[in-house]
Protein backbone atom coordinates (compact mmCIF):
# COMPACT_ATOMS: atom_id res chain seq x y z
CA UNK A 1 0.00 0.00 0.00
CA UNK A 2 2.79 2.41 0.99
CA UNK A 3 4.68 2.12 -2.31
CA UNK A 4 1.28 2.30 -4.31
CA UNK A 5 0.83 5.24 -2.78
CA UNK A 6 4.34 6.48 -3.48
CA UNK A 7 3.93 6.04 -7.24
CA UNK A 8 0.46 7.80 -7.36
CA UNK A 9 1.59 11.15 -5.69
CA UNK A 10 4.15 11.70 -8.23
CA UNK A 11 2.19 10.63 -11.07
CA UNK A 12 -0.57 13.06 -9.53
CA UNK A 13 1.94 16.31 -9.23
CA UNK A 14 2.95 15.45 -12.97
CA UNK A 15 -0.72 15.34 -14.49
CA UNK A 16 -1.44 18.63 -11.85
CA UNK A 17 1.36 20.47 -13.73
CA UNK A 18 0.40 19.22 -16.99
CA UNK A 19 -2.75 20.16 -16.90
CA UNK A 20 -2.08 23.46 -15.05
CA UNK A 21 0.31 24.18 -18.23
CA UNK A 22 -3.06 23.27 -20.39
CA UNK A 23 -5.01 25.96 -18.80
CA UNK A 24 -2.38 28.56 -19.27
CA UNK A 25 -1.99 27.90 -22.66
CA UNK A 26 -5.48 27.74 -23.38
CA UNK A 27 -5.90 31.04 -20.99
CA UNK A 28 -2.99 32.88 -23.06
CA UNK A 29 -4.74 31.45 -26.55
CA UNK A 30 -7.86 33.46 -25.59
CA UNK A 31 -7.34 37.36 -27.15
CA UNK A 32 -10.18 38.83 -24.52
CA UNK A 33 -7.73 36.92 -21.64
CA UNK A 34 -4.88 38.52 -23.06
CA UNK A 35 -6.49 41.98 -23.52
CA UNK A 36 -7.83 41.87 -20.02
CA UNK A 37 -4.72 40.88 -18.40
CA UNK A 38 -2.62 43.54 -20.16
CA UNK A 39 -5.16 46.21 -18.87
CA UNK A 40 -5.02 44.78 -15.21
CA UNK A 41 -1.29 44.94 -15.38
CA UNK A 42 -1.44 48.08 -15.45
CA UNK A 43 -3.20 48.63 -12.63
CA UNK A 44 -1.30 46.78 -10.53
CA UNK A 45 1.68 48.06 -11.51
CA UNK A 46 0.31 51.42 -10.58
CA UNK A 47 -0.87 49.97 -7.12
CA UNK A 48 2.30 48.55 -6.76
CA UNK A 49 4.27 51.36 -7.50
CA UNK A 50 2.43 54.44 -6.53
CA UNK A 51 4.51 56.53 -4.16
CA UNK A 52 7.42 56.21 -7.16
CA UNK A 53 4.93 56.93 -9.59
CA UNK A 54 2.46 59.49 -8.12
CA UNK A 55 4.43 62.84 -8.04
CA UNK A 56 2.23 63.84 -4.82
CA UNK A 57 1.05 62.20 -1.74
CA UNK A 58 -2.70 61.68 -1.89
CA UNK A 59 -4.24 62.56 1.25
CA UNK A 60 -3.71 64.81 4.33
CA UNK A 61 -2.11 67.93 4.38
CA UNK A 62 1.00 67.57 1.96
CA UNK A 63 -1.69 66.83 -0.74
CA UNK A 64 -2.52 70.61 -0.87
CA UNK A 65 -0.74 72.21 -3.74
CA UNK A 66 -1.58 76.04 -3.73
CA UNK A 67 -1.57 77.40 -7.10
CA UNK A 68 -0.48 81.06 -7.51
CA UNK A 69 -4.02 83.29 -7.21
CA UNK A 70 -6.06 79.57 -6.63
CA UNK A 71 -6.03 78.99 -3.39
CA UNK A 72 -8.44 75.56 -2.24
CA UNK A 73 -9.95 75.63 -6.07
CA UNK A 74 -9.80 73.18 -8.96
CA UNK A 75 -6.99 73.90 -11.70
CA UNK A 76 -6.84 72.47 -14.92
CA UNK A 77 -4.02 70.23 -16.14
CA UNK A 78 -0.64 71.71 -16.10
CA UNK A 79 2.33 69.82 -18.30
CA UNK A 80 5.68 72.05 -18.06
CA UNK A 81 6.44 70.72 -21.50
CA UNK A 82 3.50 71.40 -23.18
CA UNK A 83 3.51 75.22 -22.02
CA UNK A 84 2.48 74.89 -18.90
CA UNK A 85 4.13 78.03 -16.71
CA UNK A 86 7.19 76.59 -14.81
CA UNK A 87 6.57 78.02 -11.37
CA UNK A 88 3.07 76.18 -11.15
CA UNK A 89 2.86 72.52 -9.68
CA UNK A 90 2.85 70.04 -12.66
CA UNK A 91 -0.56 68.05 -12.65
CA UNK A 92 -1.12 65.32 -15.30
CA UNK A 93 -5.27 65.67 -14.71
CA UNK A 94 -5.46 69.28 -12.81
CA UNK A 95 -6.18 69.31 -8.85
CA UNK A 96 -9.60 68.53 -7.13
CA UNK A 97 -11.60 70.94 -4.90
CA UNK A 98 -9.23 70.70 -2.32
CA UNK A 99 -6.09 71.28 -4.34
CA UNK A 100 -4.94 67.75 -4.48
CA UNK A 101 -3.21 66.06 -7.76
CA UNK A 102 -5.67 64.06 -9.21
CA UNK A 103 -3.12 62.14 -11.16
CA UNK A 104 -1.71 61.23 -8.06
CA UNK A 105 -4.84 60.29 -6.00
CA UNK A 106 -5.76 57.66 -8.58
CA UNK A 107 -2.44 56.01 -8.68
CA UNK A 108 -3.00 55.20 -4.83
CA UNK A 109 -6.87 54.67 -5.43
CA UNK A 110 -5.54 52.00 -8.24
CA UNK A 111 -4.05 50.26 -4.78
CA UNK A 112 -7.14 50.58 -2.59
CA UNK A 113 -9.49 49.63 -5.45
CA UNK A 114 -7.46 46.43 -6.17
CA UNK A 115 -7.07 45.88 -2.32
CA UNK A 116 -10.86 45.82 -1.97
CA UNK A 117 -12.09 43.52 -5.31
CA UNK A 118 -9.59 40.83 -3.86
CA UNK A 119 -10.29 41.41 0.01
CA UNK A 120 -14.36 41.52 -0.25
CA UNK A 121 -14.57 38.45 -2.87
CA UNK A 122 -11.77 36.47 -0.64
CA UNK A 123 -14.46 36.62 2.38
CA UNK A 124 -17.21 35.89 0.26
CA UNK A 125 -15.38 33.16 -1.55
CA UNK A 126 -14.56 31.58 1.85
CA UNK A 127 -17.71 31.99 3.58
CA UNK A 128 -19.60 31.08 0.69
CA UNK A 129 -17.64 28.22 -0.39
CA UNK A 130 -18.07 26.57 3.37
CA UNK A 131 -21.74 27.01 2.87
CA UNK A 132 -22.14 25.76 -0.34
CA UNK A 133 -20.12 22.81 0.18
CA UNK A 134 -22.07 21.73 3.41
CA UNK A 135 -25.03 22.34 1.92
CA UNK A 136 -24.46 20.14 -1.08
CA UNK A 137 -22.41 16.98 0.20
CA UNK A 138 -25.01 16.73 3.35
CA UNK A 139 -28.19 17.30 1.70
CA UNK A 140 -31.77 16.98 3.25
CA UNK A 141 -32.95 19.32 5.82
CA UNK A 142 -29.08 21.17 6.00
CA UNK A 143 -29.09 21.67 2.88
CA UNK A 144 -32.47 22.89 2.88
CA UNK A 145 -31.89 25.55 5.69
CA UNK A 146 -28.68 26.61 4.65
CA UNK A 147 -29.92 27.20 0.68
CA UNK A 148 -33.11 29.18 1.83
CA UNK A 149 -31.04 31.26 4.10
CA UNK A 150 -29.54 32.24 1.23
CA UNK A 151 -32.38 32.67 -1.09
CA UNK A 152 -33.87 35.53 1.57
CA UNK A 153 -30.29 37.22 0.71
CA UNK A 154 -30.86 37.00 -2.61
CA UNK A 155 -34.28 38.09 -2.13
CA UNK A 156 -32.80 41.57 -1.46
CA UNK A 157 -31.35 44.24 -4.50
CA UNK A 158 -27.95 43.55 -3.26
CA UNK A 159 -27.15 47.09 -3.68
CA UNK A 160 -29.73 48.27 -1.74
CA UNK A 161 -28.92 45.81 0.94
CA UNK A 162 -25.42 46.88 1.22
CA UNK A 163 -26.16 50.16 1.68
CA UNK A 164 -28.80 49.37 4.98
CA UNK A 165 -25.71 47.32 6.44
CA UNK A 166 -23.66 49.61 6.10
CA UNK A 167 -25.98 52.38 7.46
CA UNK A 168 -26.07 49.92 10.10
CA UNK A 169 -22.93 48.92 11.08
CA UNK A 170 -21.76 52.33 10.45
CA UNK A 171 -20.15 54.04 7.63
CA UNK A 172 -16.36 53.27 6.86
CA UNK A 173 -14.95 51.59 3.98
CA UNK A 174 -14.23 48.43 5.66
CA UNK A 175 -18.05 48.44 6.65
CA UNK A 176 -18.35 49.03 2.98
CA UNK A 177 -15.93 45.94 1.65
CA UNK A 178 -18.05 43.95 4.44
CA UNK A 179 -21.66 44.79 3.25
CA UNK A 180 -20.61 43.50 -0.43
CA UNK A 181 -18.83 40.79 0.87
CA UNK A 182 -22.35 39.69 2.44
CA UNK A 183 -24.46 40.51 -0.11
CA UNK A 184 -22.61 38.33 -2.72
CA UNK A 185 -22.05 35.00 -0.02
CA UNK A 186 -25.29 33.82 -1.45
CA UNK A 187 -23.57 33.69 -5.30
CA UNK A 188 -20.53 31.42 -4.28
CA UNK A 189 -22.39 29.16 -2.26
CA UNK A 190 -24.74 28.22 -4.91
CA UNK A 191 -22.44 28.04 -7.60
CA UNK A 192 -20.14 25.39 -5.02
CA UNK A 193 -23.18 23.53 -4.21
CA UNK A 194 -24.11 23.03 -7.83
CA UNK A 195 -20.49 21.73 -8.12
CA UNK A 196 -20.18 19.92 -5.34
CA UNK A 197 -23.81 17.91 -6.05
CA UNK A 198 -22.57 17.43 -9.53
CA UNK A 199 -18.74 15.70 -8.73
CA UNK A 200 -20.24 14.27 -5.30
CA UNK A 201 -21.64 11.49 -7.86
CA UNK A 202 -18.61 11.00 -9.40
CA UNK A 203 -16.70 7.34 -9.36
CA UNK A 204 -13.78 8.54 -7.79
CA UNK A 205 -15.84 9.57 -4.89
CA UNK A 206 -17.66 6.50 -4.50
CA UNK A 207 -14.39 4.72 -4.27
CA UNK A 208 -13.04 6.73 -1.86
CA UNK A 209 -16.31 5.87 0.49
CA UNK A 210 -15.32 2.51 -0.43
CA UNK A 211 -12.39 2.51 0.76
CA UNK A 212 -13.35 3.89 3.85
CA UNK A 213 -12.34 7.89 3.66
CA UNK A 214 -14.38 9.99 6.12
CA UNK A 215 -16.62 12.74 4.82
CA UNK A 216 -14.39 15.15 6.06
CA UNK A 217 -11.77 14.01 4.24
CA UNK A 218 -13.66 13.01 1.15
CA UNK A 219 -15.45 16.65 1.04
CA UNK A 220 -11.79 18.34 1.43
CA UNK A 221 -9.82 15.99 -0.63
CA UNK A 222 -11.84 14.42 -3.35
CA UNK A 223 -14.74 16.99 -4.39
CA UNK A 224 -13.91 20.60 -3.04
CA UNK A 225 -10.61 20.43 -5.49
CA UNK A 226 -12.53 19.00 -8.61
CA UNK A 227 -15.73 21.79 -7.92
CA UNK A 228 -13.66 24.81 -8.24
CA UNK A 229 -13.20 25.66 -11.69
CA UNK A 230 -16.89 27.35 -11.71
CA UNK A 231 -15.83 29.57 -8.41
CA UNK A 232 -12.77 30.94 -9.79
CA UNK A 233 -14.45 32.08 -12.99
CA UNK A 234 -17.02 33.74 -10.80
CA UNK A 235 -14.80 34.87 -8.47
CA UNK A 236 -12.60 36.62 -11.15
CA UNK A 237 -16.23 38.34 -12.48
CA UNK A 238 -16.77 39.07 -8.67
CA UNK A 239 -14.08 41.16 -8.42
CA UNK A 240 -15.16 43.60 -10.32
CA UNK A 241 -18.90 43.88 -9.49
CA UNK A 242 -16.98 44.06 -5.82
CA UNK A 243 -14.53 46.76 -7.10
CA UNK A 244 -18.35 48.80 -8.97
CA UNK A 245 -20.26 48.12 -5.99
CA UNK A 246 -17.74 49.92 -3.20
CA UNK A 247 -17.09 52.46 -5.55
CA UNK A 248 -20.76 53.15 -5.49
CA UNK A 249 -21.00 53.06 -2.00
CA UNK A 250 -18.26 55.77 -1.88
CA UNK A 251 -19.83 57.79 -3.98
CA UNK A 252 -22.76 57.81 -2.10
CA UNK A 253 -21.01 58.78 0.46
CA UNK A 254 -21.08 55.84 2.30
CA UNK A 255 -17.33 55.71 3.09
CA UNK A 256 -14.46 57.91 4.98
CA UNK A 257 -14.48 61.32 3.10
CA UNK A 258 -11.53 62.43 1.34
CA UNK A 259 -9.74 59.12 0.88
CA UNK A 260 -8.33 58.40 -2.31
CA UNK A 261 -10.85 56.22 -4.10
CA UNK A 262 -12.49 56.19 -7.68
CA UNK A 263 -15.46 56.22 -6.26
CA UNK A 264 -15.24 58.84 -3.44
CA UNK A 265 -13.51 60.48 -5.64
CA UNK A 266 -16.19 60.86 -8.40
CA UNK A 267 -18.78 61.38 -5.48
CA UNK A 268 -16.99 64.70 -4.14
CA UNK A 269 -16.63 66.09 -7.52
CA UNK A 270 -19.18 65.34 -9.90
CA UNK A 271 -20.64 68.78 -9.99
CA UNK A 272 -17.38 70.29 -11.82
CA UNK A 273 -18.16 67.61 -14.77
CA UNK A 274 -18.81 70.49 -16.95
CA UNK A 275 -16.08 73.11 -15.74
CA UNK A 276 -13.58 70.42 -14.64
CA UNK A 277 -14.51 67.32 -16.41
CA UNK A 278 -11.42 65.45 -16.44
CA UNK A 279 -11.52 65.89 -12.60
CA UNK A 280 -14.48 63.30 -13.00
CA UNK A 281 -13.96 61.47 -15.85
CA UNK A 282 -10.15 60.46 -15.43
CA UNK A 283 -11.16 58.24 -11.97
CA UNK A 284 -14.31 56.95 -13.89
CA UNK A 285 -12.17 55.39 -16.98
CA UNK A 286 -10.00 53.98 -14.24
CA UNK A 287 -13.04 52.35 -12.61
CA UNK A 288 -14.26 51.45 -15.83
CA UNK A 289 -10.76 49.68 -17.58
CA UNK A 290 -10.37 48.27 -14.31
CA UNK A 291 -14.24 46.57 -14.40
CA UNK A 292 -14.05 45.71 -18.30
CA UNK A 293 -10.27 44.03 -17.90
CA UNK A 294 -11.55 41.76 -14.87
CA UNK A 295 -14.59 40.94 -16.97
CA UNK A 296 -12.23 40.11 -19.74
CA UNK A 297 -9.97 37.75 -17.77
CA UNK A 298 -13.26 35.89 -16.40
CA UNK A 299 -14.42 35.41 -19.80
CA UNK A 300 -11.42 33.99 -20.67
CA UNK A 301 -10.99 31.91 -17.75
CA UNK A 302 -14.09 30.64 -18.31
CA UNK A 303 -13.73 29.89 -22.16
CA UNK A 304 -10.01 27.86 -21.00
CA UNK A 305 -11.44 25.93 -18.19
CA UNK A 306 -14.30 24.51 -19.76
CA UNK A 307 -13.90 21.89 -22.45
CA UNK A 308 -17.28 22.10 -23.51
CA UNK A 309 -16.16 25.60 -24.75
CA UNK A 310 -12.16 24.41 -26.28
CA UNK A 311 -12.18 24.73 -29.85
Amino acid sequence: MTSSTTVLEPTLGVASRGRLRETVRALLGQRSAVVGLAILFVFVFAAIFAEVLAPYPAEGAAAQLVRPGEPGRRAESCIHILGCPADQPETIFGTDGNSRDVFSRILFGARRSLIIGFATVGLAIIVGTTIGAVAGFAGGLIDNLLMRMMDVVLAFPALLLAIVIVTMIGQSLVNAMMAIAIVAIPVYARVTRASVLSVKEQDFVTASRALGESPVGILTRRILPNALTPLIVTGTLGIASAVLDVAALSFLGLTEIGIAEWGAMIGSEFNGIFSRPLIVLAPGIALTLTVLGFNLLGDGLRDALDPRLSR
